[in-house]
């Protein structure tokens, strides 16, 4: 249970007051060297992050052994208290459905904390409950049991028909929560770990019967909150919130191999859906509403953001900001294809910068991957009121492709201070097909014929009279 504040610790934190009211006088008269030592600790940070191994690197570093948890309920338990041993080899599961039981009993009082500790949790996949915070400490680490068997089937999700991967029942998530309100997984970075390596292997080999589960998936839910913790290694998409209000992701690491570790989106909605075909728009939810900013980003396979392919719902009022994405495939992309039904609009991008991207700007429209052949060949989405905006970068082959269709028009996208440089010599490097819209002031490289020009005061210089030119390069 929690313990009542030390005087030892209430001293302490006098004196933490007392040093921030020093603090302001202090950088007043000594702000070079204030700038010269922050400059020196970040780097520090940076290079031994880089250098720590594995199959990414985190801007988030560790501090000190022993730190303690924080009380963030009015009650709190650690897994140890229900027989949990963290040594990487017994089986934790009944320790942490035992936790989360006794956990479920103080909703009405404000809820409970399940502190993880440091070490290693190995379990097979359990369930959340409301009013709850799972909280990691630093280098505790809860594994996925990698025997399939210990994942339970769930039914399909209801806005994708059939399946994902296969027809009927699909794994569940390692960490998972239906109709639950109130819910905050954090920590001092610690990590939940889903061993995805042998579900990716008998993926490829077509050993499975039944479409592989998430690490974390919350459905159904609102008010969730995941901030400062490691997700590695799922055996699918990593953090799945599934038709859920309120979600809130910050200071979030998300590691998977660059190649060979198939389909470990980090974040769905960051690869932002809505359903698959008629199922989706028989669901009829969409995704909307949505922030995404201050990202770091690599994909050598996908894309840094995408929206799409399974929208069928529709999704409006994104908004992606402050966003590098490095050494990747693509950067941002938009996906779609007849079929589809739904729309994706007022879309804005701001204050992106790719570093060696193949190409940087995707939409397409002709993602045809279909759930049967049951659907509807003339449910054509929409795909309008798209801006991008501070868009910059070195070594990018393509800046841009747009592939709109006959049926598929893209309609109203701006182009503003946009410079990209690039890689690709040849002529097509910003690429268009059935799209209207505008350029703003002076970008690079030069824009496509079909989009309208204006001045930086907004003012039009030159109306396009080809927006169903097509100048796509399918060769690069």
């Amino acid at each position: 249970m929690v313990e009542t504040l030390p005087v030892g610790r209430f001293q302490l934190q006098q004196q933490r007051l007392e040093l921030k009211r020093w603090i302001p006088a202090f950088l007043s008269s000594h702000k070079t060297l204030f700038v010269l030592l922050w400059i020196a600790a970040f780097g520090s940070v940076f290079f031994w992050q880089w250098n720590i191994g594995g199959s990414g690197f985190s801007i988030f570093a560790k501090v000190g052994p022993g730190r303690p948890m924080p009380k963030m309920r009015p009650f709190a338990f650690n897994l140890t208290d229900f027989g949990g041993v963290g040594d990487g080899v017994a089986d934790e599961t009944a320790a942490f459905e035992r936790a989360i039981l006794a956990i479920s009993k103080f909703g009405k009082r404000g809820g409970a904390q399940l502190n993880v500790p440091p070490g290693k949790w190995l379990t097979a996949p359990f369930n959340l409950t409301s009013h709850m915070t799972l909280f990691l400490a630093e280098d505790a680490e809860i594994l996925g049991i990698q025997e399939e068997k210990r994942w339970a089937l769930m039914p399909p999700l209801p806005s994708y028909g059939y399946g994902r991967e296969h027809n009927g029942s699909r794994y569940g998530s390692l960490i998972h929560g239906q109709n639950l309100r109130d819910v905050v997984i954090t920590g001092h970075n610690g990590t939940i770990n889903g061993q995805g390596q042998s579900w990716w292997k008998k993926y490829r080999q077509k050993l499975l019967n039944h479409s592989r589960g998430p690490l974390v998936q919350i459905m159904w839910s609102s008010d969730i909150v995941i901030s400062d913790i490691t997700l590695r290694d799922s055996p699918f998409w990593t953090f799945h919130p599934y038709d859920c209000k309120n979600v809130t992701v910050r200071n979030v690491t998300i590691l998977a191999p660059i190649f060979e570790a198939p389909n470990t989106d980090g974040i769905d909605p960051v690869a932002i859906k809505s359903g698959w075909d008629q199922y989706g728009i028989a669901y009829g939810r969409p995704s909307r509403n949505i922030l995404i900013r201050n990202l770091i980003i690599r994909s050598m396979v996908s894309a840094g953001i995408s929206i799409g392919s399974e929208m069928s719902g529709g999704v409006s009022n994104v908004t992606v900001e402050n966003f590098l994405v490095w050494s990747s495939r693509r950067a941002v992309r938009i996906k779609t294809a007849a079929g589809r039904g739904g729309y994706v609009r007022d879309i804005t991008y701001r204050n992106l910068t790719f570093d060696n991207a193949r190409v940087g700007i995707v939409i397409k429209t002709d993602y045809n991957e279909h759930p049967d052949d049951d659907f509807d060949r003339k449910a054509l989405p929409i795909i309008r009121d798209i801006s991008f905006t501070e868009i910059h970068g070195h070594g990018v082959r393509v800046p841009v492709r747009i592939h709109g269709s006959k049926d598929i028009p893209i309609r109203n996208v701006t182009f503003r201070d946009i410079s990209i440089g690039i890689t690709y010599k040849k002529k097509h490097i910003f690429q268009c097909a059935f799209v209207e819209g505008r350029v703003i002031g002076t970008i690079f490289p030069a824009p496509c014929e079909n989009l309208d020009r204006y001045d930086e005061e907004e003012r039009l210089v030159k109306l396009s009279a080809a927006q169903n030119v097509t100048d796509i390069d399918y060769d690069i």
